[in-house]
């Protein structure tokens, strides 16, 4: 069962390694490139699973959110607390 994944990802660093961020999307399933940080996969993997190994790739002052449309979930790295929380409140409304 696939779910449909979309992955968004700011690299505050500089000299950031695009490439192997791009390569761990791409090992996810089959992808689009949506926009320039945007991706969309059909992967095996859940939101949480995706955003997990994404981030293992990532700087610590990096920000990566994935939200699965298919179960309504979402999974993040680094995003402010007052987004997490509108996320939080908003989110099934």
């Amino acid at each position: 069962m696939s779910n449909n994944l979309f992955i968004s990802y700011d690299l505050n660093s500089p000299h950031q390694d695009y490439d192997a961020i791009i390569e761990v999307i791409k090992s996810l399933g089959p992808w689009a490139s949506v926009q320039k940080s945007l991706w969309y996969v059909s992967s095996d993997k859940s939101a949480e699973q995706a955003a997990v190994i994404i981030s293992e790739k990532m700087d610590a002052n990096d920000s990566l959110i994935v939200m699965d449309t298919k179960s309504n979930n979402a999974y993040w790295f680094n995003i402010s607390e007052e987004v997490a929380k509108h996320i939080q409140e908003h989110w099934h409304n």
